[in-house]
């Protein structure tokens, strides 16, 4: 297990939850009823299986459709071949289906069922009494019908991949009422002769029907007893016979048995082939990421037109609303102003019984401000004769002197003064700069400067 000591982003852990799932599941079949089935534009399909209990998204890409030979509807029982995964850009699980086939087809599935979990109880699919495909082998023999395009597949993939290899053909019908029993006998000649280390038994796709003879038991049983090796390349990779489950290894087609026989002989020269195909298979499954993510943005993409008319519809609706308002607003504010007009109407003073009432008081106003004011001025004319005999510039021109020592200050007793000292004497005409000579007080006890 991967341990993450540091932060990872949702995109990483979608990829590694993808990955995680694609490689823990293989491709399995699983059962339900189709619902919720969208076609997009694109061919791809998209629907839900669910059962009682559960459902699960399901994609499955157009070119996988074009093989179903029937029409997908909902509410159908189906099988499906599916691909356990995630589809990153959602973080939605997700089955990405292979294949389809109609659920319950009668006889065949039944007669199927029972002999697989009959078989199955026996013992005959478990693992270990499988034996191990050889590495390197030396011959490879074919179990198959000479006619059989399968086998054209087969000798052209072993000619290949490794030309060297001796290959038998055991030719043996593989379809009708006979063919069961002459396949249980080739598989058995095959081991009588021993001339080959592994066995390929193939035969290409088709109907249950077309198929019937690989899930007969007595294929079954001969494949058991084997005791060379068998790999079972039967029908497509899609198609599940008893046989593939009964075999030493399933290949899903007669082609990948060929290839599975000879790996370890191609494997070198596989590596660059396999990085390429690697690198092919997550292309398509990017492209597949893609043509979901535009079939899924497809289903939100408005044309510009419909959006138009859209909008245009709206306009015109909300025109009405505004024009509705607006009439129901105006209506409101002229019954409110037809009130108020009213009201106002109601309360307007009567002024022409008031107008002598007015023009009396006016009179008297006039009367009382006019006494007033002369009043004032009489007042205003005594204090200005006062302030008028309080004025310096009077008192100096009746021959007054304001006397001030060096520093302005004014001289009220001869005591602040010294004999020397220079003073500044102010007349009404102008100054004048002296110096005292003496300083003589006189002998009244107000004139004397304070003791300090």
């Amino acid at each position: 297990m991967t341990l993450f000591t540091a932060p990872i982003s949702i995109s990483e852990l979608n990829r590694l939850t993808r990955q995680t799932l694609e490689q823990t599941f293989p491709l399995l079949w699983v059962t339900g009823e189709v619902s919720n089935l969208t076609r997009a534009t694109s061919g791809h399909i998209y629907f839900t299986l669910k059962d009682h209990n559960a459902q699960a998204r399901c994609v499955m890409f157009r070119t996988r459709m074009q093989l179903i030979p029937w029409r997908i509807e909902n509410g159908q029982q189906v099988e499906a071949r599916a691909l356990v995964s995630l589809y990153e850009p959602r973080g939605d699980f997700q089955l990405n289906i292979e294949t389809l086939r109609r659920a319950g087809l009668g006889r065949l599935f039944e007669a199927f069922s029972q002999l697989k979990q009959k078989l199955e109880t026996a013992g005959l699919f478990a693992s270990e009494r499988k034996k191990p495909i050889p590495i390197f082998p030396h011959t490879i023999g074919i179990i198959s019908s000479p006619k059989a395009a399968a086998l054209q597949d087969v000798l052209t993939t072993l000619q290949r991949r490794a030309p060297h290899i001796s290959v038998v053909l055991y030719p043996t019908p593989v379809q009708g009422d006979l063919a069961s029993i002459s396949i249980a006998n080739t598989i058995a000649l095959a081991n009588q002769r021993r001339e080959c280390n592994v066995l390929l038994l193939v035969r290409g796709g088709g109907s249950i029907e077309d198929l019937w003879s690989f899930n007969e038991e007595i294929v079954a049983n001969a494949i058991a007893i084997s005791t060379i090796p068998i790999i079972s390349g039967v029908g497509h990779e899609t198609d599940a016979t008893i046989a593939d489950f009964v075999a030493d290894l399933r290949a899903p087609t007669p082609t990948a048995a060929a290839e599975i026989a000879t790996q370890y002989w191609y494997a070198q020269p596989q590596r660059l082939i396999s990085i390429h195909q690697k690198l092919l298979r997550t292309m398509h499954h990017q492209i597949s990421i893609n043509q979901q993510r535009i079939d899924h943005l497809g289903e939100r993409l408005v044309h510009p037109r419909k959006a138009l008319t859209q909008r245009q519809i709206q306009i015109s609706q909300l025109e009405t609303q505004f024009k509705r308002h607006t009439d129901y607003f105006l209506q409101n504010e002229q019954h409110q102003l037809n009130q108020l007009s009213m009201q106002l109407s109601h309360a307007k003073p009567r002024t022409q019984q008031h107008q002598g009432q007015i023009t009396l008081l006016d009179q008297r106003f006039k009367y009382i401000k006019n006494s007033f004011f002369i009043k004032k001025n009489n007042i205003l004319d005594k204090i200005s004769e006062a302030l008028e005999h309080l004025n310096p510039e009077n008192t100096l021109s009746r021959g007054f002197a304001i006397i001030r020592d060096g520093q302005g200050h004014v001289i009220s007793n001869v005591l602040d003064t010294a004999t020397g000292q220079l003073i500044d004497i102010e007349l009404a005409s102008g100054r004048l700069n002296a110096s005292v000579l003496s300083v003589t007080p006189h002998t009244s006890k107000k004139n004397q400067k304070p003791a300090q």
